[in-house]
């Protein structure tokens, strides 16, 4: 083991800080390999001197001119050094040259087994360059992971020293590597046949590496008699493992399992493979990708034979229902459960059966690609095949839709040929100024990343082009024209037109690889074209495809489909229920408190219980009311009668739900409470055996646990609901059931503790006797309240925090939560790495910042609101960063988004605590509140932290000055310790946010009368309090709110009097069906009277009516738009008012037509006067309106409206009510809303099933026989 010391400048994007002296202590594979290499093993792509050869390149020399520079400094340089066989490369480390100002600041590191075909070393899939050195001495070091196993190493300077040139003095560490090689032709394979007494039959684990130049080809195939299998096979350049199990029951017709991993694997480089098979567990992993699979039904058992092929499937009479062909190419360190295959095969062994032209060294193929990089690349080369036509040939492959191929300017007649892809077709086209253009159009899909050939000829008056060996339509011939190239064949693009190039590219230029070229049937020389004798270029990486699968692994989340381009991906996230740049974001909420808190009403709804979680979005009930229930069915809802069982055979009833088991859990473990209720039923059917104890019937949760508690009783206790409150039938037992009985009976309740709930599976085994019998049905599982959407704490110093574990978000992160704060200043949370992190803070009174570095360089992204976000009103912030972007949004503000460096670094790596109201420092701490604090769909519980950290609180108070405006109606907010209410009390709306309207319906001849006080004249001499105190109060205001429709006339709407014959009255005339309010204040004078008949007001529309007096001034408001002021003449006060009347009728025909009132409400005019009315509400039951014939006390004179207006029989009356009416009306309406709802949950369980409602009307008959029936019964049964 070697011991070393280097002094190491990491730059930022090494993600550590930029100026550590780092003591290195080497391990078992860091040994320094080129100290010791000869002069010969350095080549470079130029040298500015002798001195400034490659071999002078060497870490810490001084020999030469102290480093290795080139002659002159552009991108297309490079520094190679030649291992002399593969070796495993784990860290590098560069200089600049000594003593000078020649540094390298970026470089690419390229590897080949060959000195051919080099291929780029990525970090994280996607970081192509490293940082280099920032002066002409410092030690840059990076340790590779995953490591290299190469014999050739090329550096490419990217970026230098703008005040010097190019210089580099290189060290790369490592350690031999050992390795087994056999080439199979593509013909031939290697078939082993192993010990079946060694073998376990539900275990594999396989091992190999493999490179080749083909797309397609079997890597092993394993086969049973039953057609069982195991293959790995190699299509189109990606990996899939099948796996076939005659055993499996899988919920598919299919069962064929298919993993599919790896992209792009047909590139001549090597690649790493590993498949582990334990039972139904299977983890498949290419280079460093891995898909885990657990498999369903029976799939532990696979019946094989005990042999398997590699590179084919040889053996004769086997057959594969997919088509196959065999493997061209080399495998590497090939392992079956620990057996060296290759090595058994080099040594002939009789377990191994060599077939066809088998190798055991690697061949070469010469294959130079050559990489576009941007659409400003080109190459352009001369036709050196001295034919008078236009012929080329070439393969390509990118991820683009369109781009230029090829061009080629015609000699003679001005005009050329274009070769171009459009739509990832390939279209040929001949333009001549002054005619039509000549299109061939060949291929479809041709962007799929796939290599394909293009073959195009164009001689003398005859066009045609071949893809993929599949001749397209040729054109006609062109006439007496004869074609002949200019000379000059443009690949990929064309140069700037200051060249005085006549290319034309339409469509932009080509980004992708190409290889193989030719030009009149000669192959083109690429290292001539990179040493500057043949052509030119610009902007090319020859002898390399730097392609990249940017949607291998599938970054789109959720479903969503992924699509590319030479230098981005796309997710479609339709129909995935998720939205944003890599479809993380769900679109639903995550329990239905969120959505009440939206204003959403009572419905079905979908729930992401999970967020952004991997859990899918499924379909519930929200029940809206003050407290908010979630509602989940499941198919067991129906009642079930069990005979004929015993413990040898016992009966099973399985319950599934609309979610699954993950879903539930997470919905169950946010909700405050959750219950589910269970009738049980039983007849001569214990549930416990009183000899021994042991249970007969029990229950089975989500834990998959057996419980034999029943409904009302803790876990604990192993009680039923009677044997708690101690009313069993038998006092000897604690369930009922368990008295043995030849009678119904039940031992039914509550299942409320949310660890065990959801119930999954009921169990009975005692009914076997004679007339023993049980029934059963379960109900829905409930759940109230969301204790995530109000867990907040309240941070009252800048220097307190609450601290959490790190944040785990490598790839993609999103945060949420609530904020409210008077302070104008803030961090809300931060994370810190060595050098990434996040942080969210309140920048100002009027900015949100979203801070974060992934290895970029640090990134902000602010949103600045037109108002101040401390006013003490809460604000929703929501941030997500991914691969594509990084977003903030803060309320309804437009968002703002940051996209990420298209080939930057993507892991976001975090290593502190995770800060949350304060930083690290605890500087700028922020002060107030923060609520429903999620990572990544985790709701972080700071309520249980602030319990326990000094100078923050649990809890938050002032939910009413943010959500009081979804109180409507006149509707209060209400404070709770968790959240708010809506109190409906003074408000003619019902409903969480006092939004459902009360409304009554008026038969003919209906109406309510409500008497304020006693008869004044009775009361007078009476002891009581309230008649003596009522009878001298004077009203000198109120207001009156109502909406009606109706289409008869004449109609009383609202008729207030009092004892000294004073009255105020609301009618629709006969005549004009217009509306008349009349007020009379004096007994000796006339009424006032106002009328409007501007409009019919018995339209059978809905109208809305306010009135509002003050002393003598009435206010009128009619439909939100006619208003009036009326100063009265007959008074100002109302004296002694003694009742309300609304749709009374004098006169009542036979026949009536019904009117609706969707609401009224008069305001309260002093307390006193309405509070012996809210003592009666309780008393009130249906029907709400009916005839009244009671003669109340009082007389109206024949002055009064009543006799003078209202002598239709057929008067279609509604009216508007006080606020005691409307209390009324509320309390009525929540009656009716729980008995719809009630009929709604019966009617689609009939539904479900007609047999419910027989077997509930058999086990009714039954029990109605029965001689005597206790109370506790009597409750559950009717």
């Amino acid at each position: 083991m070697l011991l070393f010391s280097l002094f190491v400048v990491l730059s930022p994007s090494a993600r550590t800080n930029p100026n550590v002296v780092l003591f290195l202590l080497a391990d078992d594979c860091d040994d320094p390999l080129v100290s010791a290499l000869p002069q010969a093993s350095f080549s470079s792509s130029s040298e500015l001197s002798s001195s400034h050869g490659p071999g002078f390149a060497r870490l810490n020399r001084r020999d030469g001119a102290g480093g290795w520079s080139p002659l002159v400094s552009n991108k297309y340089q490079w520094l190679q050094i030649d291992l002399g066989e593969r070796m495993e490369v784990t860290a590098v480390a560069t200089q600049g040259g000594y003593g000078s100002s020649n540094w390298v600041t970026s470089y690419l590191l390229m590897f080949s087994d060959s000195g051919w075909n080099w291929k780029q070393y990525r970090q994280e899939d996607s970081i192509w360059g490293f940082s280099g050195n920032a002066n002409a001495d410092s030690v840059v070091y990076y340790r590779l992971q995953p490591s290299i196993k190469a014999r050739f190493l090329r550096f490419l300077p990217l970026e230098w020293n703008p005040k010097g040139r190019i210089g580099m003095r290189i060290e790369v560490f490592g350690c031999a590597y050992r390795s087994e090689v056999v080439d199979l032709d593509g013909k031939s394979s290697l078939l082993y046949r192993f010990d079946q007494k060694s073998l376990s039959p539900i275990k594999d684990i396989i091992s190999l590496k493999f490179k080749t130049l083909q797309s397609d080809g079997i890597l092993l195939h394993r086969e049973g008699p039953n057609g069982d299998h195991i293959t790995l096979q190699l299509r189109r350049g990606r990996l899939f493992l099948l796996i076939n199990s005659g055993e499996a029951k899988l919920p598919s017709t299919s069962t064929l399992v298919n993993l599919t991993l790896g992209s792009l694997l047909d590139d001549q480089h090597w690649h790493s493979v590993l498949i582990q098979r334990l039972g139904k567990q299977v983890n498949f992993t290419v280079d460093e990708h891995r898909h885990h699979f657990h498999a369903q039904g029976e799939f532990n058992f696979v019946n094989l034979d005990y042999e398997i092929s590699f590179g084919g499937i040889p053996a004769p009479g086997k057959s594969v229902s997919f088509p196959h062909r065999n493997f061209h190419g080399c495998l590497e360190n090939l392992y079956y459960n620990g057996v060296d295959i290759i090595d058994l095969a080099k040594q002939q062994k009789p377990q191994i059966i060599a077939m066809g032209n088998v190798s055991f060294s690697c061949s070469q193929p010469q294959s130079m690609p050559v990489t576009f990089l941007s659409s400003r690349s080109y190459l352009a080369l001369p036709d050196f095949s001295g034919e008078e036509e236009v012929s080329a040939t070439f393969q390509f492959r990118t991820w683009n839709k369109a781009g230029l191929l090829l061009f080629s300017e015609l000699q003679l007649v001005s005009g050329g040929i274009l070769l171009f892809l459009s739509d990832g077709k390939l279209k040929l086209n001949l333009y001549q100024p002054g005619k039509l253009p000549s299109d061939i159009t060949a291929g479809v899909g041709l962007n799929d990343g796939q290599w394909h050939s293009v073959s195009l000829s164009a001689k003398k008056n005859h066009l045609s082009v071949a893809v993929d060996g599949q001749l397209a339509s040729a054109a006609p011939p062109l006439g007496p024209e004869q074609i002949y190239s200019d000379g000059t064949y443009y690949f990929g693009g064309c140069p700037d037109k200051s060249f005085g190039s006549k290319c034309k590219s339409p469509l932009g230029g080509f980004q992708g690889c190409m290889r193989l070229i030719s030009i009149g049937g000669r192959v083109v020389d690429l290292i001539s074209v990179q040493q500057g004798s043949l052509g030119n270029f610009s902007d090319l990486q020859i002898d390399s495809c730097g392609i990249s699968d940017r949607c291998s692994p599938n970054y789109c989340e959720h479903g969503g489909e992924c699509s590319q381009s030479w230098s981005a991906f796309h997710c479609n996230c339709t129909n995935t229920g998720y939205r944003g740049a890599t479809c993380h974001n769900s679109i639903y909420e995550q329990s239905c408190e969120a959505y009440k808190h939206r204003g959403n009403t009572s419905g079905f709804y979908y729930i992401d219980s999970d967020g952004s979680g991997p859990l899918e979005p499924f379909l519930l009930y929200c029940n809206m009311t003050e407290t908010t229930w979630t509602i989940i069915q499941h198919n067991g809802s129906e009642l079930t009668r069990v005979r004929n069982t015993n413990p040898e055979n016992p009966y099973a009833g399985f319950f599934e739900y609309v979610a699954s088991m993950e879903q539930l859990q997470v919905t169950i473990n946010r909700a405050e409470h959750c219950e589910q209720e269970f009738t049980y039923y039983c007849k001569k059917s214990r549930l416990v055996n009183k000899q021994d104890g042991t249970p007969l019937s029990w229950w089975v949760g989500r834990t998959n646990e057996t419980q034999t508690y029943w409904g009302g009783s803790s876990p604990d206790l192993q009680k039923c609901t009677c044997g708690l409150e101690g009313n069993c039938i038998d006092s000897q037992y604690y369930c009922n059931c368990d008295a043995d009985r030849n009678e119904w009976t039940n031992d039914t309740g509550l299942l409320s503790y949310k660890e065990h709930l959801p119930v999954t599976k009921i169990v009975i085994t005692d009914t076997g006797r004679l007339h023993s019998e049980a029934a059963y049905k379960l109900g829905p599982l409930l759940c109230r309240g969301d204790r995530s959407f109000w867990n907040s704490a309240s941070f009252d110093t800048e220097a307190s925090y609450l601290h959490f574990p790190t944040f785990h978000g490598e790839l993609s992160a999103d945060v949420s939560f609530f904020f409210k704060t008077t302070a104008s200043s803030g961090v809300f949370l931060e994370n810190l790495g060595i050098t990434d992190f996040i942080r969210i803070e309140l920048r100002s009174p009027t900015v949100v910042t979203f801070s974060f570095d992934v290895g970029n360089g640090p990134f902000e992204i602010s949103v600045q609101s037109p108002n101040h976000f401390n006013d003490n009103q809460w604000h929703h912030v929501r941030i997500e960063r991914n691969m594509k972007e990084a977003t903030l949004q803060v309320d309804q503000l437009t968002p703002k988004t940051q996209p990420a460096p298209a080939d930057g670094h993507v892991l976001l790596q975090l290593n502190s605590q995770l800060f949350v109201g304060g930083t690290a420092t605890r500087q700028r701490g922020f002060l107030g509140c923060i609520r429903s604090l999620q990572l990544n769909g985790m709701t972080l519980d700071l309520e249980e932290r602030a319990q326990v950290t000094p100078e923050v609180q649990p809890g938050c108070r002032g939910h009413c000055s943010s959500y009081g405006k979804l109180c409507r109606n006149g509707g209060k907010c209400r404070e709770r310790p968790i959240g708010f209410f809506c109190d409906c009390t003074f408000s003619a709306y019902t409903g969480p946010f006092c939004s459902n309207e009360i409304s009554a319906y008026f038969g003919s001849g209906s109406s309510v009368i409500y008497n304020f006080q006693e008869n004044y004249l009775l009361s007078k001499n009476s002891s009581s309090h309230a008649a003596s105190f009522h009878g001298d109060m004077k009203l000198s205001r109120e207001m009156i709110k109502f909406s009606f429709r109706t289409t008869r006339t004449p109609s009383l709407l609202l008729f207030v009097s009092s004892f000294y014959k004073e009255y105020l009255s609301v009618i629709i005339a006969k005549m004009v069906r217009s509306l008349q309010i009349r007020y009379k204040l004096n007994r000796y004078q006339d009424p006032d009277v106002v009328n409007f008949d501007f409009k019919n007001m018995a339209d059978g529309q809905l109208h809305h009516i306010v009135i509002n007096r003050e002393e003598g001034v009435v206010f009128i408001e009619i439909d939100n738009n006619t208003r009036r002021q009326v100063h009265l003449s007959s008074g100002t006060e109302f004296s002694a008012v003694k009742s309300l009347v609304l749709g009374r009728i004098l006169a009542c025909g036979p026949r009536g037509v019904g009117k609706c009132i969707p609401l009224t409400m008069m305001s309260h005019v002093k307390l006193f006067i309405w509070q012996p009315i809210l003592l009666l509400l309780a008393h009130i039951t249906f029907p709400l309106c009916r005839a009244l014939t009671a003669d109340h006390s009082g007389t109206i004179d024949d002055k009064e409206p009543l006799a003078n207006a209202i002598k239709s029989d057929s008067a279609v009356i509604g009216g508007l009510i006080a606020v005691v009416i409307f209390i009324l009306l509320c309390i009525t309406a929540i009656a009716v809303r729980i008995y719809q709802q009630k009929r709604l949950y019966k009617r689609s369980e009939a539904k479900r099933s007609e047999n419910v409602e027989s077997a509930e009307a058999v086990l009714k008959s039954e029990l109605n026989i029965q001689n005597a029936v206790n109370e506790n019964q009597k409750e559950y049964f009717f």
